[in-house]
């Protein structure tokens, strides 16, 4: 994956991702409207699709709302880079099928910047910059889910296998 760097703070919680007052919903396209709202008003509007989120420390905490990553994939981020996130989060996102990547140097990266991710090899490529930062690559079973699409659409991968293999 690659896209433009968007940046954001340390603690970067679930209510500045998605606010409590849209969370009379669960539709991912209408919250994706008001995705991080409180922190940027402007961020639905500047990013693309495919774009990246690159934050401080403990991104993804307070809450354990699943609308948190339900908004930010919607958005149409492709994934989000930052040195820890909140372990609900990080769990949450996974389920979702939006790919998250702790990477100590996240700071070292500049909002505009062009990045790419390699989630096999474990590296970030900061084009803009001519870098290449490493980090622990996700665990297979975490990039399985990535690949489809988050933890409902792999479970339903899964039964289909299964009931193709009774039938054979």
């Amino acid at each position: 994956m690659q896209g433009k760097v968007w940046k954001f703070g340390d603690n970067i919680d679930t209510d500045l991702i998605i606010a409590a007052r849209y969370l009379n919903t669960s539709e991912p396209s209408e919250l994706a409207k008001y995705v991080m709202e409180d922190a940027d008003p402007e961020f639905v509007s500047k990013m693309n699709a495919g774009d990246i989120i690159v934050a401080g420390e403990n991104f993804g905490c307070g809450s354990s709302r699943e609308h948190a990553p339900i908004a930010l994939k919607a958005a149409g981020v492709s994934a989000i880079i930052a040195p820890t996130f909140a372990r609900i989060f990080y769990r949450n996102a996974f389920n979702m099928g939006l790919p998250i990547f702790e990477l100590e140097e996240s700071a070292e990266i500049n909002e505009g910047d062009t990045v790419r991710v390699d989630m096999v090899a474990g590296e970030v490529i900061n084009i803009s910059q001519s870098k290449t930062y490493k980090f622990s690559p996700i665990p297979e079973f975490m990039q399985e889910l990535v690949d489809a699409g988050g933890l409902i659409a792999f479970a339903k991968q899964e039964i289909a296998e299964k009931e193709r293999t009774k039938k054979a």
